[in-house]
């Protein structure tokens, strides 16, 4: 491994992330806060719930204690509390796929929004994985699990996802804003999907859908989704087009983290193109071209950062660990295989690639040749989806733990001669 390039990368991560903590989003968010003369009552989920909860509680204050907020929940992932907050009930579930944890503590939600008046006001805030974090299934458990592990494996895109999840969601799909009516609902969103379609985020729980019964159908074909009866029907009931309780302001974003990354960058003295924030496609694809794009400027002599934000997919085929940015990274081995001063690193925001403890994954010009002389091929081990298990033999997994956000993903391809 190069050293040199791997703690330029570890630097540039920590930076952009830091960069993008909710904490000032949240707080310039709450400028427009004004809620009635009743209770204010305070929902977080997401992966960036906590975070997005303490500092609203930093801001506002409990009830008890002379503040706004008369008290609250927080529902984030497993190991995402970093501890009490004043006021507020907080519960860790399940993600990427709900589970019980999942249901039981959108049911102390909904049971906390129950018999408002026109006076009260939900401060709702909202963050990335809220999909299998803030969820009350209109089907069994066990089936909505089975759907979603569908969904992940197939290849769909997170807005076919969430289009489908919404129909058998009781929170979904604006329905949570309806079952805080007549209160008023201030709903601040941490964005996590490319275009930040505030229908699809988290699959809006407070936001009118977008999606038709026709486009759900559709992607239940495409992918050959095993549906009940019951689930089929659903598919068939259009979700909320209206909300007349609802504010939203939406705030943090994939954009962001890029800014950052080439801040960060060129603070090092690099020369630093945002290439897109919309990246999206196979996570393979996407790795083999950033390394292309390394192998164009190997010869240039140039100290040069290639930012790319967004979400790709990876359609699983093997039986191994891994996640989208692992297979980027692993991938883009190949194409700068032997280029002394080169290097990929992709990151998911949250801090978790896929279903792993890792944020995502490094490689350089000397990964490929390194694997190799253990005996592992980096063609094999991505049709077994077993990037994981690879990147961790050759040094290049990035663990930063939950970070406090979520607003997508960033790779960065780096050439940085020493000389």
């Amino acid at each position: 491994m190069n050293q040199t390039t791997r703690n330029i990368a570890d630097q540039i991560i920590k930076e952009s992330i830091h960069a993008v903590l909710p904490d000032q989003a949240v707080m310039r968010a709450l400028e427009d806060f004004h809620p009635g003369s009743g209770r204010v009552l305070l929902v977080a989920a997401g992966k960036a719930a906590w975070q997005m909860a303490a500092v609203a509680v930093k801001v506002l204050g409990i009830k008890a204690d002379g503040g706004s907020i008369d008290r609250g929940i927080v529902i984030t992932k497993y190991d995402h509390v970093q501890g009490d907050i004043p006021g507020i009930d907080c519960y860790e579930a399940g993600h990427p796929v709900p589970d019980e944890n999942s249901f039981a503590a959108t049911a102390k939600a909904l049971e906390m929004v129950q018999d408002l008046t026109v006076e009260d006001t939900v401060l709702f805030l909202l963050s990335g994985g809220g999909s299998a974090l803030f969820e009350q299934p209109q089907i069994p458990g066990e089936e909505l699990q089975e759907i979603t592990r569908a969904l992940l494996s197939s290849g769909a895109d997170i807005v076919e996802i969430n289009t489908i999840r919404k129909r058998l969601s009781a929170v979904k799909g604006g329905r949570f804003a309806l079952a805080a009516m007549p209160a008023k609902v201030y709903s601040i969103v941490l964005s996590d999907i490319l275009g930040d379609p505030l229908d699809m985020i988290a699959s809006g729980p407070a936001y009118p859908d977008s999606a038709t019964c026709q486009e759900a159908l559709a992607i239940a074909e495409t992918y050959k989704l095993p549906l009940s009866k019951k689930a089929q029907e659903l598919l068939r009931i259009e979700t909320p087009k209206k909300l007349s309780n609802v504010t939203t302001k939406i705030t943090g974003s994939v954009r962001e983290l890029c800014r950052a990354a080439k801040a960060a960058c060129e603070k090092l003295g690099m020369e630093a193109i945002i290439l897109t924030d919309h990246l999206d496609g196979e996570a393979a694809q996407a790795g083999i071209f950033l390394g292309d794009i390394l192998k164009s400027h190997a010869s240039s002599g140039k100290k040069l950062a290639f930012i790319a934000g967004g979400e790709t997919i990876v359609h699983v085929t093997g039986d191994g660990l891994g996640g989208r940015n692992q297979e980027l990274a692993l991938s883009a081995a190949t194409r700068i295989s032997g280029l002394k001063d080169a290097a990929v690193c992709s990151i998911g925001s949250d801090g978790t690639d896929g279903p792993t403890d890792a944020a995502g994954g490094y490689v350089d010009g000397e990964t490929m040749e390194e694997l190799a002389g253990k005996g592992m091929k980096i063609e094999e081990i991505l049709s077994e989806n077993d990037a994981y298990h690879a990147l961790e033999q050759s040094g290049g997994l990035i663990m930063t733990g939950p970070t406090g956000t979520n607003v997508n993903d960033v790779a960065i391809a780096l050439l940085y001669p020493e000389s």
